[in-house]
């Protein structure tokens, strides 16, 4: 009898170990075999699935935030919430998911410098990571203006304000390994309540 591999449900599994893995040992001293080993198949189904390292790596981090993007687009459309409700919810939302991941920056960080070194745009790449979330920040910024919620404020100046907040999040978890983004959240409150109306 033949046995019925769910193609997308092993990718999705390979994927979420590979990430633990990627996690516990950094980007630099992860191997394809490490990474076959981990999901009980061998190096030539691995290739199956992914052409090398660097893939799966990617993949992992892509598959980790269509998860949060989930989660964003369930919060925007949200009836009963207000448009600084909806802002804060998405932020801290975003806060709370580079706290549990914070381990993973870490990684991201060392893999960005590699990056770098080979002479690379780091910062482009990361750039086209963020631009839906770009996207959806002005969105919201701009409903809440519309609505009359929010002042007539600079939205592009407004964005980056909150993405900043964001970004420091991050480098706080991953460069200062600080556990939590309490600090954070508290200035997010503040810098809604300057843009209220």
């Amino acid at each position: 009898m033949a046995i019925v591999v769910e193609h997308e449900k092993r990718k999705h599994e390979i994927l979420e170990k590979s990430l633990d893995i990627f996690v516990e040992e950094g980007y630099e001293d992860v191997t394809f075999q490490k990474i076959a080993d981990r999901c009980g198949i061998t190096r030539t189904t691995l290739y199956i699935y992914f052409k090398n390292k660097r893939e799966i790596f990617l993949c992992s981090i892509k598959q980790l935030t269509a998860g949060i993007e989930e989660g964003l687009r369930t919060i925007v459309k949200a009836k009963d919430c207000t448009d600084s409700e909806k802002l804060k919810n998405i932020l801290v939302l975003i806060l709370h998911k580079c706290e549990d991941n914070r381990k993973l920056f870490n990684v991201i960080l060392t893999y960005l410098l590699q990056i770098q070194k080979a002479g690379k745009d780091s910062g482009e790449r990361v750039r086209r990571r963020v631009l839906r979330l770009r996207h959806l920040l002005s969105w919201i910024i701009i409903e809440g203006i519309n609505s009359g919620e929010f002042r007539q404020v600079d939205v592009k100046a407004t964005n980056e304000l909150f993405y900043g907040l964001i970004q420091s999040a991050i480098f706080r978890l991953a460069v200062f390994n600080q556990s939590d983004v309490n600090e954070i959240i508290d200035a997010v409150d503040i810098a809604i309540q300057g843009i209220k109306a």
